[in-house]
């Protein structure tokens, strides 16, 4: 049976931060919203499609450390795109875990940023190419892997 990647959930402490960070760097639509009562949440989606959905069900920040998630990564269509981001991050006062775009690893063309949302799950928006004009941070493994 062939399978694709369906939308991606993620536990959020604060809805409404998350929503605006989210749909901020990612350009991504509201199309639905539970913002009051016991059970929050929203879906964020591009063209109608859902992408990503926020629910307010947890405490704490992310736990690099436990077993699970590593990070996200989200295909921009060109490294052009990519470097737009880092100016809209930067206005959104994401952490970037190393200083502007870079490669996926030493000699690698693909690369991107790496960064956190408010609740500090780690994420990363590259292209395929183009990220090959600054040195790879990570020597001896993959860039995305070790941040």
């Amino acid at each position: 049976m062939p399978l694709k990647t369906g939308h991606i959930g993620l536990n959020v402490t604060e809805l409404g931060r998350s929503v605006a960070f989210y749909r901020k760097v990612f350009e991504l639509d509201l199309l639905g919203e539970q913002a009051e009562g016991e059970h929050r949440y929203a879906f964020l989606g591009q063209d109608g499609g859902l992408v990503l959905t926020l629910w307010q069900q947890s405490e704490g920040g992310f736990d690099a450390a436990r077993p699970g998630l590593h990070h996200l990564s989200f295909e921009a269509p060109d490294i052009d795109a990519v470097h737009r981001a880092e100016a809209v991050l930067k206005e959104a006062g994401a952490e970037l875990f190393y200083e502007g775009v870079v490669p996926h690893g030493e000699g690698a063309s693909s690369g991107g940023l790496f960064f956190t949302d408010p609740d500090g799950t780690r994420l990363e928006i590259y292209a395929p190419s183009g990220a090959d004009t600054a040195p790879a941070p990570t020597q001896g493994a993959p860039t995305c892997g070790f941040f």
